[in-house]
């Protein structure tokens, strides 16, 4: 099959255009971490590339034979909400496939029942990591994705549960725990239903050594990505066509390979292997994404409905001051991958296509209010009716 721009799910080298995952990590400071036995967070914007590069260091990581990197997801468990049983289970079932799918250990399987008998849900995570890391023939190190899925009392549980065993890895509970979502744990305000608190992400799970982000593709990947469709297809980018998609995007994963796949393998012009893709034809794709309001787009539509991104964005992009706005709320939307911080020029919109984007819907509700015209000074064709220019009907 031939290869083509990914828009949704984890890259496969076989089937998708793909940088070097690992290329994108500091790989020498990840395994230091590990070998110094710390927890610590990776978090980036959704859709940026996350879980490709964590299931690339989950191999990596078993390939050198000192540990045992297991990837697993989590985020079915927010369908529990704040049921802590329930989300528990579904943590323990989520780790246990994929302990005895990667690594045919089926130990976690085996023993899901038995934890959550003796232990209840608020020490289940806790006593299954333990029994498994105190037979596993060398140290767990445990890649965690979408934690900041979990909703309330479920993501108290299993951050707690994670800080209990810590004081005794690697022997008896995983050396590395890495904590992968949109936002650093310490920025997590987690509403507790059973304490009628606000619980900070820092008190929760206080053993962080370390914050991580996973950062946007550079103006040189960009084009080394859009080189590979070349490569295989001889179809070209022209350098204004880079530019331009450079200046849409500024790397945001999602939406270089989103433009490039629109340009090449859905508009007629752009499936013409030997016509160069231009800049128009990138701003038309541009114009398509937003248009169509695909999945990503849709997911920023979403966001716009909650005050705290609403009352940053809303005065930003009016040109007028962010009065008592708190820094928590901005770096909310920063963490989302709505906002950045320009050297010398403050807080930007990420990317010229979200500038676009973001005024449409936000005044969403003002534009189908606007009735119709139905000018009676033209033609059907469109064409004037001179007489009703300046005389009324």
């Amino acid at each position: 099959m031939k290869r083509f721009f990914n828009t949704a799910g984890p890259c496969k080298p076989d089937i998708h255009y793909v940088l070097p995952p690992l290329a994108r990590l500091n790989l020498d400071e990840l395994e230091a971490l590990i070998a110094a036995q710390k927890y610590f967070v990776l978090h980036a914007p959704r859709q940026t590339g996350k879980t490709t590069a964590l299931l690339a260091l989950q191999e990596h990581l078993n390939q050198r034979g000192e540990w045992r990197a297991l990837y697993f997801n989590i985020e079915a468990a927010q369908a529990a909400r704040e049921d802590v049983r329930a989300g528990i289970h579904t943590v323990l079932a989520a780790l246990a496939d994929r302990a005895a799918l990667v690594l045919e250990d089926r130990f976690p399987v085996e023993n899901i029942v038995a934890a959550l008998e003796v232990s209840g849900p608020h020490g289940a995570l806790t006593s299954l990591l333990t029994r498994w890391s105190r037979q596993t023939p060398r140290p767990l190190v445990l890649l965690i994705d979408e934690i900041d899925a979990l909703v309330g009392d479920t993501l108290i549980s299993v951050l707690r549960q994670l800080r209990a065993g810590y004081a005794d890895r690697p022997q008896a509970f995983p050396q590395t725990v890495l904590l992968c979502g949109v936002r650093d744990v310490r920025d997590y305000r987690i509403h507790s239903s059973r304490t009628r608190e606000i619980i900070t992400g820092g008190r929760a799970f206080n053993i962080r050594a370390e914050s991580l982000r996973l950062g946007d593709f550079s103006q040189r990947e960009v084009a080394e990505l859009y080189s590979l469709h070349t490569r295989e297809t001889g179809q070209e980018f022209t350098a204004e066509a880079l530019a331009e998609a450079w200046r849409l995007t500024h790397g945001q994963p999602w939406l270089v390979n989103a433009l490039a796949y629109e340009a090449c393998f859905r508009m007629a012009v752009g499936k013409e292997r030997t016509r160069p893709v231009s800049a128009g034809l990138m701003r038309q794709a541009a114009e398509n994404l937003i248009l169509r309001r695909d999945t990503h787009l849709d997911q920023l539509v979403d966001k716009l409905r909650e005050p705290r991104v609403r009352r940053v964005l809303a005065p930003l992009l009016g040109g007028t001051e962010l009065v008592n706005v708190p820094e928590d709320d901005i770096q909310y939307l920063i963490d989302l991958g709505l906002l950045r911080r320009e050297r010398g020029a403050g807080l930007r919109v990420a990317n010229a296509l979200y500038q676009q984007v973001l005024p449409r819907m936000l005044n969403v509700a003002t534009q189908d209010s606007i009735p119709a015209l139905h000018p009676t000074w033209l033609k059907a064709d469109g064409r004037l009716t001179w007489p009703r220019c300046w005389r009324p009907s």
